[in-house]
């Protein structure tokens, strides 16, 4: 088993491959590694450009641990913002559904912070369907599909909140974005198409039908694109405002049904 000696060499070596945070990186791979041999082979791959997240097999989110496979969108720490502002407007024992929900972290962390919830999570990408099924055992039920179409219909009129982290990257400034998300993450979690709102019109379109009296739609974008993302969702009847957080650099349309 590695040892606290191997610390600093690791340390150097990310370094030397431009992690900024190398010191902390190379602590989780050191305390991951089961043997000097496997704590080589990742801190190779780290330093080759892997996500850290993909080489642990986790990320941290929420306080949880959220199991991540090669290939599914990490959870970012900004969207703890939303699972804040969904967990404050759920009601006792809601119905809880998580759109393009990747690994399932928005699920599980709601799952964790409201207690017993009714919980469905849904996406397109096979490998984030497994992925977000590992997540969410015994917490929710996982479907595979596109948007809505994924979920029972019997939760239509039902829905007390509904999450919604779509890709909302514009499809021209998908280039802009670092190299590890570029190189490793699923374009589909990622572009958002010409203006980035492609996917959330579509969420926000649907969501009326399908969002019990009182009910709220909560979807993560830019600061800079909010005002339209809640401009669709007041053209769709529902009635919006914008939450932004400085400290995360967050920002949430929450929409309620009228």
């Amino acid at each position: 088993m590695p040892s606290s000696r191997h610390l600093l060499s690791v340390t150097a070596e990310l370094r030397a491959a431009g992690c900024v945070f190398a010191e902390d990186e190379a602590r989780l791979l050191v305390s991951a590694a089961r043997t000097p041999t496997e704590l080589a082979a990742m801190v190779e791959r780290r330093a080759g450009g892997c996500p850290l997240e993909y080489v642990l097999g986790w990320a941290g989110f929420c306080g949880l641990r959220i199991a991540v496979e090669t290939g599914v969108f990490v959870p970012r720490r900004r969207t703890e913002f939303l699972v804040r502002r969904a967990a404050a407007l759920a009601p006792p024992c809601a119905v809880v559904v998580d759109l393009c929900c990747g690994s399932g972290a928005v699920g599980a962390a709601l799952a964790a912070a409201l207690g017993p919830i009714e919980l469905h999570a849904a996406d397109i990408d096979p490998v984030a369907v497994r992925c977000a099924r590992r997540n969410l055992a015994g917490k929710g039920r996982v479907h595979e599909g596109d948007l809505y179409s994924a979920l029972p219909e019997e939760l239509r009129g039902r829905v007390d909140v509904l999450v919604a982290n779509a890709p909302y990257v514009p499809t021209e400034e998908l280039g802009l974005l670092p190299a590890e998300a570029r190189a490793h993450e699923p374009r589909t979690a990622l572009d958002g198409g010409a203006d980035g709102l492609d996917v959330q019109r579509r969420v926000i379109a649907a969501a009326p039908s399908w969002l019990a009296p009182g009910g709220h739609l909560l979807v993560e974008t830019s600061e800079r694109q909010a005002p339209r993302t809640a401009a669709a969702a007041a053209r769709g009847g529902l009635l919006p405002r914008v939450a932004h957080c400085e400290e995360r650099d967050a920002t949430v349309v929450i929409a309620a049904r009228r």
